[in-house]
């Protein structure tokens, strides 16, 4: 295992012999490459709890930047449930506990469990009442075995031990129900300790015996409380929400349906069928929405919740037998970080934005960075990262990382940033799979100079392809598509059929 070592200049890399050698910095939104003034306002907006826009193209580190936020961020300090009400069942009671709260139940929990046995440490009556030890024989095996496998006599009671139909009936019933199992599922025991008389409980557990003495009989009865509950949002979560493209119940929550109505006996009741939405499982954390112009309308959702912190859940299907279920005050306490191209600005709603400016920042990306010897070791952390993050490539050689730069300025160059390395690592990052992967296929430790070469061919978008096979896109077009596609296309009938229509 190489040394790591911190990179500050391009003085630090060119030493180097891999990236395998590059320290990556613990903290993620260091990184990041470039974007500075936004990594500066998330790492504000972590502290002080603002909301960001990031707008700019895509492959720039939108994402990045608010998965990196979400993890700058404390554990989330409250679980939400929700409780059976008994006199009205459509309107759940909504249970919000602490940390504190919670570890307690999950301490009283673990005590619950009791202590797992073998069977052939259990007393050996109890192993027999509960299916596991042959009365025959006295060899064990499992309460299914409704015969016993070492000496072939049946293990289930059939009236006495010395019934002489026994093994016949045995037989018939192992036929008959193929999940019966011999003996019974519990067994009541007591017995004395520190001069005190206490229960104790053994009960079949798979292929152990579970023994629950007076305490966790005691710690299970302290849990009974939560047997009409369920935890909509867990106190152990991950503190980033992805909300890219969700639907309005996936965004909002929803309540099951039940064809049989929440019916007492044959249905489900209403507080088990409600489902948090991607608001509520945000609480505490982040919230992330990529192109949130596409949501449209359930934007205007997204502000309520922002501006009352809590956000209720609902049936959204009026055909469902959930329509008339409803918990009010769902809390929802998020920090929005929210990103879009410059042309969808204009499709984000007024409040919305008002919201997230009176709260937050605005950011808009970078797209390229100036080429300096400080951002050309930016770019070696940055290869050194994707193969961590790959994790099925090897590290590259310090002249393959001179290749990337090379290729990262030239396409700064086609946005028109002279002299800068582009920020549109995205497809920075493609290069470097497949570099990788053709240095994988040739069992090379490393990712040399020749195999960003060969990927720079194979990774070019396919209207490049296009361009250099056939001159250009349009001639491409007219070579590949058939005649009746030709007729369908709009585009491909304005440019070579034009006058046709016109003067015919």
């Amino acid at each position: 295992m190489s040394e790591k070592r911190h990179v500050e200049t391009w003085d630090d890399v060119a030493g180097l012999s891999s990236t395998e050698e590059i320290q990556i910095p613990s903290d993620p939104l260091d990184r990041v490459l470039g974007q500075e003034e936004a990594i500066e306002l998330a790492k504000i907006a972590a502290r002080q709890r603002r909301h960001l826009l990031l707008v700019g193209p895509p492959g720039t580190g939108k994402s990045m930047i608010a998965r990196a936020l979400s993890m700058n961020l404390p554990q989330p300090r409250q679980e939400i449930r929700v409780v059976k009400n008994p006199e009205n069942p459509e309107r759940p009671f909504l249970e919000v506990l602490d940390a504190e709260e919670v570890e307690r139940e999950e301490s009283i929990r673990a005590e619950s469990v009791g202590v797992l046995l073998d069977p052939p440490n259990a007393p050996p009556n109890v192993a027999e009442h509960l299916g596991y030890r042959c009365k025959e024989c006295g060899k064990y095996s499992l309460p299914t075995d409704l015969t016993c496998p070492h000496c072939n006599k049946s293990k289930v009671e059939m009236g006495g031990r010395n019934n002489p139909f026994q093994d016949l009936l045995g037989g018939m019933l192992e036929v008959a129900l193929p999940q019966a199992t011999a003996g019974k599922e519990k067994v009541h025991t007591t017995r004395t300790r520190d001069g005190e008389e206490e229960v104790v409980i053994f009960e079949r557990a798979g292929d152990k015996i579970r023994m629950l003495d007076q305490k966790a009989l005691n710690k299970r009865a302290e849990l009974q409380r939560t047997s009409n509950e369920k935890v909509l949002v867990k106190l152990h979560r991950d503190p980033f929400v992805l909300a890219t493209g969700a639907s309005e119940t996936e965004l909002l929550g929803d309540v099951r349906h039940d064809p049989y109505g929440g019916h007492e006996k044959l249905g489900t009741p209403a507080y088990e069928r409600i489902v948090a939405g991607s608001i509520h499982e945000a609480h505490e954390g982040v919230l992330f929405i990529d192109e949130i112009s596409h949501l449209g309308d359930l934007q205007r959702y997204i502000l309520t919740a922002m501006q009352e912190k809590t956000f209720p859940i609902v049936g959204r299907n009026p055909q469902s037998a959930g329509a008339s279920v409803k918990v009010e005050d769902v809390p929802c306490d998020f920090i929005l970080v929210a990103a879009c191209n410059i042309q969808d600005l204009e499709n984000i709603l007024s409040p919305l934005r008002s919201r997230i400016i009176g709260g937050g920042y605005e950011v808009l990306v970078d797209i390229a960075m100036p080429d300096t010897p400080r951002n050309r070791a930016k770019y070696a952390q940055f290869v050194a990262q994707e193969v961590n993050l790959d994790g099925h490539i090897p590290h590259a050689t310090i002249e393959a990382v001179e290749l990337i730069i090379e290729e990262g300025k030239r396409r700064a160059k086609e946005d028109n940033q002279n002299n800068s390395l582009t920020l549109r690592l995205r497809e920075l990052g493609g290069l470097i799979r497949a570099a990788g992967d053709i240095a994988f296929m040739e069992d090379s430790p490393l990712i040399e100079a020749d195999h960003i070469r060969r990927a720079l061919r194979r990774s070019r978008g396919v209207e490049e392809q296009i361009r250099e096979r056939y001159g250009s896109y349009n001639k491409g077009l007219g070579k590949d598509v058939s005649s009746a596609q030709k007729e369908r296309s709009s585009y491909y009938f304005q440019t070579e059929h034009l006058d046709d229509t016109m003067f015919n």
